[in-house]
């Protein structure tokens, strides 16, 4: 059986990457494909519960190593038990952030060596990395705004704004290495013009797969 498609969907706090997770998941649907929607950490009960120390704000402050460590200890539970097999089946998976989270936030964000990351994405994903990533770009200011109209932030959410400048220059770096696996939406825009931009770019990689 064919693989199925690994999309991952990122972007800075505030970007809406979740609020079009689904939307994604139902298009592609519509065009006949299986498809699965899940986000990290999490996933899984094991990785949702390390996803909850992870953005505790309760708990007291950790080793920026210790928090690339439980990111990775829950991506490893999320690829083994859900996203390969998913993968394996020929579903179509949509997962809201992946190892370039990690990168942007604790790579850029944290300014931990970007070699042990690597070295880390290496040991647990093998050569699995997504097909393309969607890179949800978004001015840190507007980002912040609508991340604390959701209500009380998270220990992410807390940090400041100079923390998330370097995540989103972060994430540029990366889709400026490969842009062709990492297509850019503009956040900024209304939902409307959000989801306008999403169809065309779906509608590209749907004929991409039928090309190939």
């Amino acid at each position: 059986m064919e693989r199925g498609k690994f999309i991952t969907l990122e972007g800075g706090e505030g970007a809406g990457k979740s609020t079009n997770a689904q939307w994604i998941a139902d298009y592609l649907r519509a065009k006949g494909k299986t498809v699965l929607v899940t986000r990290e950490p999490g996933g899984t009960e094991v990785a949702e519960a390390i996803r909850g120390v992870l953005l505790s704000p309760e708990l007291p402050g950790m080793n920026s190593d210790t928090e690339l460590l439980l990111m990775f200890a829950a991506r490893n539970e999320h690829l083994q038990k859900k996203i390969l097999p998913a993968l394996g089946q020929g579903t179509w998976v949509i997962c809201d952030r992946f190892t370039d989270a990690t990168y942007a936030y604790q790579g850029y964000g944290r300014g931990i060596s970007l070699q042990r990351i690597a070295e880390l994405e290496t040991w647990v994903q093998g050569d699995l990395c997504p097909d393309y990533v969607i890179l949800f770009d978004l001015d840190v200011a507007t980002g912040m705004a609508r991340a604390q109209a959701r209500g009380q932030a998270d220990r992410f959410e807390q940090e400041h704004a100079d923390f998330f400048a370097r995540i989103r220059n972060g994430y540029q770096a990366r889709a400026e290495a490969a842009p062709a696996r990492y297509p850019q939406i503009d956040a900024g825009q209304t939902l409307e013009q959000v989801r306008a931009q999403l169809e065309q770019l779906l509608e590209r990689i749907l004929t991409t797969e039928e090309v190939a």
